[in-house]
């Protein structure tokens, strides 16, 4: 069993800056990826950054969703992902998740964290 943690969500004025965290624990054989998501009320769960750890056919490295580049950074440390996140806008606001998808002791698949809400208002 893997369980995800995420932290750092918060109320920010437009403009300013966040940083979420999530760690994975548990048991982990083969880590492929670990991605953030976003979702608002009434619309679907959105992919806004991966960092692929190069152990699939995807190179190695951080993708973004066109909507968050330039402002959002994603980066991980083992089995740790960070999202810095800055000029942030209202359209920001939404539960972020932290997904990883790996191999462990219940094969292939992909786990999620319990959400962080982040609020971007004045």
């Amino acid at each position: 069993q893997v369980h995800l943690v995420e932290s750092g969500g918060g109320l920010v004025q437009p403009g300013g800056s966040l940083r979420l965290s999530c760690v994975a624990s548990g048991t982990i054989y083969v880590l492929y990826s670990m991605s953030w998501y976003r979702q608002v009320p009434g619309k679907q769960r959105e992919l806004i950054a991966v960092h692929n750890t190069g152990g699939t056919a995807v190179p190695a490295g951080a993708n973004y969703a066109d909507s968050v580049k330039g402002r959002f950074t994603v980066t991980r440390d083992n089995t740790q992902v960070y999202l810095q996140m800055t000029n942030l806008k209202p359209e920001d606001t939404g539960v972020y998740y932290c997904n990883a998808a790996l191999r462990g002791s219940e094969g292939v698949r992909d786990y999620w964290g319990q959400g962080t809400q982040v609020t971007v208002s004045s």
